[in-house]
């Protein structure tokens, strides 16, 4: 068994967490510019040339992390990052592809070839926020963003570790790929925990039932957005 301790989201609709808002939605749009100000209080070095996927992914596990009591520290955590994407950082490549086109590659532009890999803001999250655990992104055919969540509860089954973040992050399909299967723009993030932190109570738990599906607190779910739903009916102190 897995507990969920806390939930965070970046979309169209809106960001937040869930013990400060219920107004979740994830559908699709065109995502808000995300400015450092709106989420961080004190100065981010690296926030203002990140990429936008970059920057969707990092502000969501902020608000998880937020939610779960965990976003503050002064000593490393073993908390790991898990992410499931459909388009991963495709338009980031898109974009610093044109910037070598326009070129004839004279002068490619070094920030965005800095993110022109899925997991690199796995690697900001965890310097930010003191995380040594696993982190790694999985790639879905379709943006159910269950495989993040499978992996979290595989890993605290094993003893990988007790405390990681699963979600998902996608900006949404790039105009020159016209696919029927779109993940909708937009990042959530829920920490998983095995135990119970004292005096911190959790939105429900996460099993495994005996043909693989994920259930919450005895319910089947289909995917992270009917999973996040269901947290939020609860109110955890």
């Amino acid at each position: 068994m897995s507990l969920i301790t806390g939930i965070g989201w970046v979309t169209v609709s809106g960001m937040g967490h869930g013990r400060e808002s219920k107004d979740f939605a994830l559908t699709a749009g065109s995502l808000t510019r995300i400015s450092r100000k709106s989420v961080f209080e004190k100065p981010y070095q690296h926030f203002g040339r990140m990429d936008e996927f970059s920057r969707l992914g990092l502000v969501a596990i902020s608000f998880a992390l937020k939610d779960a009591g965990l976003d503050e520290w002064t000593q490393m955590r073993d908390i790991g990052i898990l992410a499931s994407t459909v388009y991963g950082c495709l338009q980031t490549d898109i974009d610093y592809l044109d910037t070598v086109m326009a070129g004839d590659g004279q002068s490619p532009s070094p920030a965005l070839f800095s993110y022109t890999l899925p997991n690199c803001f796995l690697g900001e999250a965890a310097c930010h926020f003191g995380l040594m655990g696993a982190a790694y992104v999985i790639n879905e055919q379709y943006p159910s963003g269950l495989g993040s969540v499978c992996a979290a509860m595989d890993g605290i089954a094993s003893g990988e570790f007790e405390k990681t973040l699963a979600g998902i992050c996608d900006m949404g399909c790039p105009e020159h790929f016209k696919l029927k299967e779109k993940a909708v723009p937009g990042a959530v993030f829920l920490v998983i925990e095995k135990t119970p932190r004292s005096g911190w109570l959790p939105y429900g738990s996460l099993t495994m039932g005996k043909n693989g599906d994920i259930m919450f607190n005895g319910k089947k779910i289909e995917d992270m957005v009917g999973l996040v739903k269901e947290c939020l009916k609860k109110n955890p102190a």
